[in-house]
């Protein structure tokens, strides 16, 4: 692995002790641009995965570090015949047609038992995007271009595992691109930069379509034949606050609408959590625990969702990290 490495950059090597390596974090961006100190890679619309081996059994944690093996055991299969040390960072997605779907991939997400897992029906792939650790070496503070190296060249790439693909300098056409095919956008990342855990603007991303996690605060009752709730009440926090941002009454079918209002009845509260004043009347409220993401147009004036839809629940992000990004 070494002959991988310039002789320049070898004094950047560490040890590797094992520990928990948190990943880092895309900064949302309006800028669109082409830079050759750049890379520029497909945003997919999936779940961010860490996964480690330690000498054992391969091993899956989300971004909050939260085992999430029993959801995906197919790619812990994968992920035995690779190298006996290493963490890798990727995402798992599910496709339906030609485009990653997060609602797809909500039959995966919550799953407690792999063999309801493997019975779903709904395929997963890991695409890996970067190496922080192989065999007994911490390679963080390399920078990106060669982690990328490291990580073609020490891994074999079989389903479902996928290497994901990159480009350099031309962002602004790839961009192009990538809405054309209906991708969700782009994350762009600085070539030279080492692997810094933690949200930073080495790593920036390019969205095609507005697209966020929401904390949801609360739900209106269902009117009609509609079963479940009407729609949720969602907010961001800013400052130690939960701050409104509308309510999302569509992108929901009839077992969601069941399930979520079960969840949010067990998270019932007299009180609303938001900061604001909330225009809807007949309002239910509910601890703020439970993050949605949620698909929308624009932000209008007032600072309220366009248009918003609900993707699905995350429980790869705590609700107290939910900011607005736009």
């Amino acid at each position: 692995m070494l002959d991988l490495v310039d002789a320049g950059l070898r004094p950047l090597l560490r040890r590797w002790t094992g520990d928990w390596l948190a990943p880092a974090l895309a900064t949302r961006t309006a800028t669109r641009f082409s830079d050759p100190d750049w890379l520029f890679e497909r945003k997919l619309d999936g779940v961010r995965v860490v996964a480690a081996r330690t000498g054992g059994a391969p091993v899956l944690w989300s971004r909050n570090h939260n085992r999430v093996d029993t959801a995906y055991p197919e790619l812990l299969d994968a992920l035995r015949s690779q190298p006996d040390r290493f963490v890798v960072d990727g995402e798992v997605v599910a496709f339906d047609g030609g485009r990653t779907s997060f609602a797809r991939l909500q039959h995966r997400m919550h799953v407690s038992d792999p063999r309801a897992a493997r019975r779903s029906g709904v395929a997963v792939h890991y695409y890996l995007f970067d190496l922080m650790a192989i065999g007994d070496v911490d390679v963080t503070r390399l920078p990106l271009r060669i982690r990328k190296r490291l990580l073609a060249e020490c891994f074999e790439f079989a389903e479902p595992l996928r290497l994901t693909e990159h480009r350099r300098g031309d962002g602004e056409e790839f961009y192009r691109q990538a809405c054309a095919r209906g991708w969700e956008g782009l994350i762009a990342k600085r070539a030279d930069r080492p692997y810094r855990s933690g949200r930073t603007r080495d790593w920036l991303k390019l969205p095609c379509t507005s697209q966020q996690e929401f904390v949801v605060g609360g739900f209106t009752e269902p009117k009609g034949s509609r079963s479940g709730f009407g729609a949720l009440l969602v907010g961001y926090f800013e400052q130690g606050e939960l701050r409104y941002a509308g309510k999302v009454g569509t992108g929901y079918d009839e077992a969601t609408l069941r399930e979520l209002r079960g969840r949010l009845d067990a998270l019932a509260r007299r009180e609303p959590p938001f900061a604001d004043r909330i225009p809807e009347r007949e309002a239910r409220w509910a601890e703020p625990e439970l993050v949605a993401e949620v698909g929308f147009t624009e932000w209008t004036a007032d600072g309220r969702l366009r248009h918003p839809r609900f993707l699905g629940l995350r429980n790869d992000k705590a609700a107290s990290e939910v900011v607005r990004e736009g």
